[in-house]
Order: C-alpha cells, then sequence, then structure tokens
C-alpha cells in the first residue's frame, strides 16, 4: 500500500469512529421522552375516561336498551320481558285497531309540522337577517330582541302564549278593538279544531326564527362586498341584489335552518305537550308526543316496547331526512 493513501484510509476510520450507531443513540434522553410522552398519554387517557364512561353507560347503553325493548311487551315493573319480536312495529303502523289510527292521524299531523314549520321559518328568517344586516344603528341591541324568544325559558313562553291565545286573550281582545271581530275564536285559538294546528305552527316558527336569523346573519355577512358592489354595478337593484346574489351564496345555510327544523318538527313535541296536550280532540296530536303518551301515560299498561319501537321509526325517518339533505348539498357544491 503506497504512503499516499495512508491519510486516506485515517480519514476514512475517522470518519467511521465520529458516525453514531444506532445503540449510541438510545440514550438516557430518548428514556426520558419516551417515558414523558406516555406520561402525557396516560395523563389524557384518565382526564377523557370520565366522559368516555359516561357515554358509554347513557349513551350506548341506553341506546342499545331501547332497540332491545322495541322488540318487547313491557310495562316497565314487570321482572321480565314478554319477547314479541316485530309485532311492536306491525301493530304501530297496520295491525292494532287502538294504535295505528292514532298513529296515522299523529303522522299525518307531523307532517304538515315538517313541511310549513321550515318554510315559513326560512320566509321569515332570512328577510329579517337582511334588514339587520343592512342596518347602521343599534344592530346589537335588534339582535338582542330577535334572539329574546330562543333565550327565554320555554315553558313561561308557552304558557305566556296559552294566555293570549284564550277566549279572552290578546289576540281577540285587538280584533275586536278593530272592528274585526267576526275574525275572533270564540273558543279560543287553540280550542277550535280548524285553527290549533295552524296556530301551534305559528308558534313553533316563532320559536324556530332567532336561531335561523342568526345563521343567515352570520353568512350575510361573510359575503364579499366586492359582490354586491359589482351586482350594483351591472344596474341590480336591492329586490334583485338579494334575489339572484346573495341568496344563492346562502344556499347551505338554508340547508342548515331546512335539516334543523326538520329534525325539531319530526321529534320535538314539548310545544305541543305544555299548550294543547294533543288536543283538542287530537287535533294537534304529533308523533313525538305520541310517544311520550305510550311510554308514560298509559298508567301499568305494557306499551313501552311500542314506545320504544316508534322512537326509533322516528330516528330511521330523521336518518333518511339527513342522507337525503347531504347528498341534495354536495350535488349543489
Amino acid at each position: 500500500m503506497s504512503t499516499a493513501s495512508r491519510p486516506a484510509l485515517t480519514e476514512t476510520a475517522a470518519a467511521g469512529r465520529g458516525t453514531p450507531r444506532p445503540a449510541d443513540a438510545a440514550g438516557p434522553g430518548n428514556g426520558r421522552r419516551m417515558r414523558r410522552r406516555t406520561y402525557e398519554a396516560l395523563s389524557g387517557y384518565l382526564f377523557v375516561a370520565p366522559a368516555v364512561i359516561l357515554f358509554a353507560v347513557m349513551g350506548l347503553y341506553t341506546v342499545g336498551y331501547g332497540f332491545m325493548l322495541s322488540f318487547a311487551r313491557w310495562n316497565g315493573f314487570a321482572p321480565h320481558w314478554d319477547w314479541v319480536g316485530l309485532q311492536n312495529y306491525k301493530d304501530l303502523l297496520w295491525q292494532n285497531p287502538a294504535y295505528a289510527p292514532r298513529l296515522h292521524h299523529a303522522a299525518k299531523h307531523t307532517l304538515y309540522v315538517m313541511i310549513f314549520v321550515p318554510l315559513l321559518t326560512v320566509l321569515v328568517s332570512f328577510p329579517l337577517a337582511v334588514l339587520l344586516n343592512s342596518a347602521k344603528r343599534m344592530q346589537g341591541l335588534l339582535r338582542s330582541v330577535y334572539f329574546v324568544p330562543y333565550v327565554t325559558s320555554g315553558v313561561a313562553v308557552f304558557f305566556a302564549w296559552q294566555y293570549i291565545l284564550q277566549p279572552d286573550g290578546a289576540i281577540n281582545t285587538v280584533l275586536s278593538s278593530l272592528g274585526m271581530g267576526s275574525l275572533s275564536e270564540p273558543q279560543g285559538w287553540l280550542g277550535n279544531p280548524d285553527t290549533a294546528l295552524p296556530t301551534m305552527i305559528v308558534v313553533t316558527v316563532w320559536g324556530a326564527v332567532p336561531v335561523a336569523m342568526l345563521l343567515y346573519l352570520t353568512g350575510l355577512q361573510g359575503i364579499d362586498r366586492s359582490v354586491l358592489e359589482a351586482a350594483q354595478l351591472d344596474g341590480a337593484g336591492w329586490w334583485r341584489t338579494n334575489v339572484s346574489v346573495v341568496w344563492p351564496l346562502v344556499r347551505p345555510i338554508t340547508s342548515i335552518v331546512v335539516l334543523l327544523n326538520l329534525r325539531d318538527s319530526l321529534q320535538g313535541f314539548q310545544t305541543f305537550l305544555v299548550m294543547t296536550n294533543g288536543g283538542p280532540g287530537d287535533h294537534t296530536n304529533v308523533l313525538g308526543l305520541e310517544a311520550y303518551r305510550l311510554a308514560f301515560l298509559k298508567d301499568l299498561a305494557p306499551t313501552l316496547g311500542l314506545a320504544s319501537a316508534l322512537g326509533w321509526l322516528l330516528f330511521a325517518a330523521a336518518l333518511v331526512i339527513a342522507l337525503i339533505n347531504l347528498r341534495v348539498m354536495r350535488s349543489k357544491t
């Protein structure tokens, strides 16, 4: 070997000795980092464990319990269930003459609510949001005033509406004082079978408008001003700008508003329970209220399985509506 090649070999050997080996990389510092990461992960799991356990007990267990109950006959106090399979669903949908006609009647009322509540909510909340967005003064105050129906205690508001709609309530009094007594309802707006359900729809819309208006207002404030200015430069007036420019831009918010109101119309029943309890003569009975009656207002009759089956039917309907809405939104994007 020549003398000239020795420095190169020496440098190569030195470079080899200076390169850390994998065994050298796993030193005390790396071990401490691993222990710290393990400690942090364990701490995180301990923090979320109560929520996970609560969800497992109050969520998954109750859902599974309710699903199994929908295939049984039970009154809530007997020590054992009577397994009936799909009989509860058959009784509700067509087979039992004591339950099927009431369910069909309630389903028709629920369908009316599902059609008119989202439609009227959009028709009222979008113009209000446009007007509120164009307000130059006291916008915060007006927003708070419009949002009052949502933050007010529901039961108190429903009782106030009940008082207003009575035969001697505020609406009949105002109509009589304006010389339009022929339009008043001597039985009250909730006592007349022809006006009870439309009145309940109006009350439901009144409670749903604040959230929808706030969603629309958020969408309107996110629209680029240059788009509106371009429409105005092209000669579009206030009406044409809102109909042809603003309305298409807030279409996703409209889908959300419609979906939320469809869900509440399908499953909600608190307003009907407090104000009419389904009356007069079941003219305001809806599916959610019927499920509540089957579960809690049948004394010791074994109808908990029927109530659970009706609840799962409502869940299936809500799921179908959500999937349809999701498909429509994807097709428009």
